[in-house]
């Protein structure tokens, strides 16, 4: 049966998350407090608080399971009491609940993700499904079990991008986080066995992930990677080589003073008209103790046929089922940027389906590559066991460049735009100036006698500001102030006689 419960689609709604964080991410830090008062402060708890990064630097993997005390399937994992088991087997020597014999590598914390939710409810108070700290009449959780207050349960909930409930993750010394679910304890204690160990050496650097698009148009391609320092000494330098079947074809270098388990992404060379395949992904540093760690291979596809649209804009139509709070989308430029997105929105209280606004994106660039991809965050598309939902991405000439809906976790098409949709000859010596503009923006270009629409706008092509000159003739100036417009990119266009020319323009 689909969903925990309406209200944790509106929570997650509110949180705007869209998926979990993607393997490979870095778990950002936070400290919480147990709500059991019993714990004692043996092993690393400090009366009661407990700090991620402190269990990762003393070479523990962390168990986090983000939960909420109403959510049905949260309860029915609590009470296999496998994160239970795997913390009496392998937590912190001398911890409560964890056995003499533990192998001391593994922590488990439980944090209520529900900010609004009272302490008395860990112990079966109203609007819970049971009591969280003895789920089993058992005996106590021995785990730290935390229920932050709001701003700080919202603060992880976004950190660690929180889209449903439980949503449980596995956090490697390096920091790095994968998602496990509602694994067994066997399971859950051989899933750590991928983390690296401990940096222990002074000077080894790891190749973490690839950051580039690995699907594009045919054209030149830019490689991207992120590089981790695992050493113990901070590292001042690192060489990044791309091969593609033994022969070097990008390079790339970092230079700064990176800490350990500091992170950087390296933008390598141009790989010139390049046709696709395999990346072979070497970085190193002086004096490197662990090579293995330091290469990674990553396959890159070639679409020889993307849609094509036919000017520089196109439109972007979603109709959502019942969950719309579990739909979101974006607009991706080959450097992997985002450019334009959308949702999640509200939920319907029973099954349908709901056109959402047509969103025009405006200020693409001419002839270049661009990704398309629609999420659902609980895996099961837009369509159709909940209501017929869909979504289609057309150009000026209302042409369908790709649709879909009974996707999965996501779908995603590329897109490559057509010729700027203006006419450049019948507006002239048009700027924008200041660029980037802070109180100011102003827009100069040559009337010819005719009418002109001036307008400011987002990137998805709402209007912020605009202005109407009527028979202008001679050089024109129209200043839009942007003491209430948010710091950001917009675009700049002006219309005249069915011709616009565009502009982008960052506020800062």
């Amino acid at each position: 049966m689909k969903k925990l419960l309406l209200s944790a689609s509106l929570l997650i709604s509110a949180l705007g998350a869209q998926a979990q964080l993607a393997p490979g991410s870095i778990a950002p830090d936070f400290t919480v407090s147990a709500y059991q008062p019993w714990l004692s402060t043996a092993g690393m708890n400090n009366n009661g608080t407990y700090n991620l990064y402190d269990y990762l630097d003393a070479g523990y993997t962390v168990i986090l399971d983000v939960s909420a005390t109403w959510c049905g399937p949260c309860w029915n994992y609590h009470l296999t009491g496998a994160l239970e088991d795997a913390y009496a087997a392998h937590g912190p020597s001398g911890a409560l609940g964890v056995s003499a014999n533990t192998t001391d590598d593994l922590m488990v914390i439980w944090i209520e993700g529900d900010g609004a939710t009272a302490d008395a409810t860990m112990l079966d108070g109203s609007g819970t499904i049971g009591n969280w700290i003895n789920p089993n009449n058992g005996g106590q959780i021995q785990f730290p079990m935390a229920n932050p207050a709001t701003a700080t349960a919202n603060t992880i909930n976004e950190d660690f991008n929180i889209g449903y409930f439980p949503t449980i993750y596995k956090i490697c010394p390096n920091r790095v986080v994968s998602e496990i679910g509602q694994a067994a304890a066997a399971a859950i204690y051989t899933s750590i066995a991928s983390c690296p160990p401990p940096a222990s050496s002074p000077a080894d650097v790891a190749c973490l992930s690839f950051n580039g698009v690995t699907e594009i148009c045919p054209g030149d391609y830019t490689p991207k990677v992120t590089i981790q320092n695992s050493g113990t000494a901070n590292m001042t330098s690192a060489t990044v080589t791309v091969q593609v079947g033994g022969a070097t074809v990008s390079t790339g270098t970092y230079t700064g003073n990176l800490a350990t388990y500091g992170i950087a992404q390296v933008t390598c060379s141009t790989i010139s008209g390049f046709t696709g395949g395999t990346l072979n992904i070497t970085v190193t540093t002086a004096g490197d103790a662990n090579a293995a760690n330091g290469t990674i291979n990553q396959a890159i596809t070639v679409n020889n046929n993307p849609a094509t649209a036919a000017t520089n804009m196109i439109k972007v139509d979603i109709t959502t089922d019942r969950y719309g709070s579990e739909t979101t989308w974006e607009l991706t430029s080959s450097a992997g940027a985002v450019i334009a997105s959308g949702g999640p929105w509200a939920n319907l209280t029973a099954n349908g389906q709901t056109v959402r606004p047509t969103v025009n994106v405006y200020g693409l660039m001419a002839n270049q590559c661009y990704k398309f991809t629609i999420y659902d965050s609980y895996g099961d598309g837009i369509c159709c066991d909940f209501g017929t939902g869909s979504f289609s991405v057309k150009d000026v000439n209302n042409t369908v460049l790709l649709s879909g809906g009974t996707f999965t976790t996501e779908e995603s098409g590329l897109i490559k735009t057509g010729i700027a949709g203006i006419d450049e000859t019948s507006i002239t010596l048009f700027n924008v100036y200041p660029n980037p503009a802070s109180d100011l923006v102003n827009i100069s270009f040559e009337g010819e006698n005719t009418d002109y629409n001036i307008s400011l706008m987002d990137i998805q092509g709402r209007v912020i500001s605009s202005r109407e000159i009527a028979n202008a003739s001679g050089e024109q100036v129209v200043s839009f102030s942007t003491e209430n417009v948010a710091k950001g990119s917009y675009i700049v266009t002006v219309t005249s006689n069915g011709a616009t020319t565009t502009k982008n323009v960052v506020i800062k």
